[in-house]
Parts: structure tokens; C-alpha cells; sequence
């Protein structure tokens, strides 16, 4: 089974086959989302210290904050070629 990862920003990379959904973080589901899961300690921030945009939801009940938006990381998932996966396929072979 093959891994797929995708940048989202300031060297943060994560497993594309574990998200669940990229959430608007202006939302209210996704700030109340957000709130329920700081107090439980799976928020991971990504941000740098920037506003966050996008809400990374994982199948482990995870969330990890991203400056990216949603459409920036799809188009970075749609497109024929990307950096680091080729370094990572050369480390793994």
C-alpha cells in the first residue's frame, strides 16, 4: 500500500490516505470541532504562527491547522508532479 503526501506548508507534510475532510476553519461546525478537540489535545497547529484557514481532519480524530487553503492543497494533490514525493520514493527504494 502506497503512502500519499502532500505539503501544506512551512515543511509540514501529511499522509493523504488518513484525511477524512479539509474544513473551512471560519465555519461554527468547524470552530465548535475545533474547541471540542483543544480540550482533548488533538489539534496540531501548522500555521507558524499565520491565521489558519483550513481544518485538516484525520480518521484518528485529529485535526491539524493549516495556512493553506483547502483548494490550494487539492491543487497540489491534482498535479502530475511534486518534489518531495520523488526524494521520499528514492530514500524508500
Amino acid at each position: 500500500m502506497s503512502t500519499e503526501l502532500v505539503h501544506i506548508g512551512f515543511g509540514s507534510i501529511v499522509a493523504v490516505n488518513r484525511v477524512i475532510a479539509f474544513l473551512p476553519v471560519d465555519q461554527q461546525p468547524t470552530k465548535r470541532l475545533l474547541r471540542q478537540s483543544r480540550e482533548t489535545g488533538l489539534v496540531i497547529d501548522a500555521t507558524r504562527g499565520r491565521k489558519a484557514k483550513t481544518a485538516i481532519l484525520f480518521d484518528t480524530g485529529h485535526i491539524i491547522l493549516a495556512h493553506v487553503t483547502a483548494e490550494t492543497i487539492a491543487n497540489r494533490l491534482n498535479s502530475p508532479s511534486q518534489p518531495f514525493e520523488e526524494s521520499i520514493e528514492l530514500c524508500t527504494a
